[in-house]
């Protein structure tokens, strides 16, 4: 299915480049522009391009993101056979899943978003030094602004840093959320490891499957902070888009706002205090041959807030040096009943079709078909 995105009409005195180019020199973010007292969204963050016929509230009766509780998935063999069945089932229904009792303290959870905030809410001056678009840049801080394409900007601000296989040297990361970055990512690379050992059993390989062919290699972490908005209904969080790695570790506040496309609906993903949310990328549906969906989903914007997320993807960076490792369909998942859907490719190559020719609300995966 593809979701449509159409290009804003122009405006014979609209100069979308400038405005842009505007917020990129303030080095404020959406932030700066918020504490200067705006009260109109600016026309760059206007989303009146969205066609999605596509319902959007509350959902059927006993519809939801299922919740996994991963109490005792290492010491009880009984409740990890079912947290495995738990998991194939939420992985080709959902692509989605909410985890309890994952093993990272609430205490981390907690001031890992209070890190992201602090970042965000210290002097613009400290902030302004690590604004850049420079992909090859291993900490950056930037607006979500697409450069090439007519497409609106999205209302968040966002941290990013490159965590593994090669992470940033320490004094490299702000120290407003240095410390209890480098304890959060080490925690969410052990659940990454377990959630891949698990995902590998889900679909009948052996454990070390997945982490055997790079799948844990990489981290790629996003804080994003999303101030209260002026006119959250003429903008988006985040548009319409599938995550393109293999899998991601998403905390959220209490605010709100996340929707997965589910059946044609739009179904909110309830806070839960202490959750994760787990997700699938595409590189994971490609690899397993469409048993397992990386679905759509985005993020409202709010009048309240601010909003804060911290998305962490597994996948490596993309670099020259990650050409270097193909993937495709596992072979111990094609049979001749069920051949292989998709070619071979690369994480950059990947990244790059789908992050340069790509468009909002459309599937990269199609390109890749056999």
């Amino acid at each position: 299915m593809v979701v449509t995105a159409i290009a804003a009409p122009a405006e014979s005195n609209y100069d979308r480049k400038s405005e842009l180019m505007a917020i990129d020199r303030s080095k404020s973010g959406i932030k700066g522009l918020v504490d200067a007292g705006l009260a109109k969204l600016p026309r760059v963050f206007v989303h009146d391009h969205l066609d999605l016929q596509i319902k959007s509230g509350p959902p059927p009766a006993g519809v939801h993101i299922p919740v996994i509780d991963f109490a005792s998935v290492n010491t009880d063999s009984t409740r990890r056979a079912e947290i495995i069945d738990e998991i194939r089932n939420a992985c080709t229904k959902w692509g989605f899943f909410q985890l309890v009792n994952h093993g990272i303290p609430v205490t981390t959870l907690e001031e890992m978003i209070n890190g992201i905030r602090r970042f965000n809410e210290q002097d613009p001056e400290a902030k302004e030094q690590l604004y850049s678009r420079e992909e090859s840049k291993k900490v950056t801080f930037n607006t979500k602004i697409d450069m090439s394409q007519a497409l609106a900007a999205y209302w968040r601000d966002t941290l990013t840093c490159v965590m593994a296989p090669n992470p940033p040297a320490p004094e490299e990361i702000p120290e407003a959320c240095r410390d209890i970055l480098l304890d959060y990512t080490n925690n969410v690379m052990d659940l990454g490891h377990t959630l891949f050992e698990l995902l590998s059993e889900s679909l009948g390989l052996n454990p070390n499957h997945l982490k055997d062919i790079g799948c844990t290699e990489g981290l790629y972490v996003m804080g994003h902070y999303s101030p209260a908005c002026p006119e959250p209904e003429l903008t988006m969080g985040t548009g319409i888009h599938t995550d393109s790695g293999f899998l991601t570790v998403l905390l959220q506040d209490q605010i709100g706002g996340l929707q997965v496309l589910h059946d044609n609906q739009w179904i909110d993903v309830t806070p839960i205090p202490g959750a994760l949310i787990i997700n699938l990328g595409d590189l994971l549906q490609l690899i397993s041959n469409d048993k397992y969906i990386s679905v759509y989903h985005r993020v409202l914007a709010r009048n309240v807030g601010p909003r804060i997320s911290i998305a962490s993807f597994f996948r490596t960076y993309i670099q020259p040096e990650n050409a270097l490792t193909m993937y495709g369909p596992i072979k111990e998942l094609v049979s001749e009943d069920n051949p292989r859907i998709y070619k071979e490719t690369n994480v950059v190559d990947y990244f790059k079709f789908k992050h340069v020719k790509g468009v909002e609300g459309t599937s990269a995966l199609a390109h890749f078909k056999l």
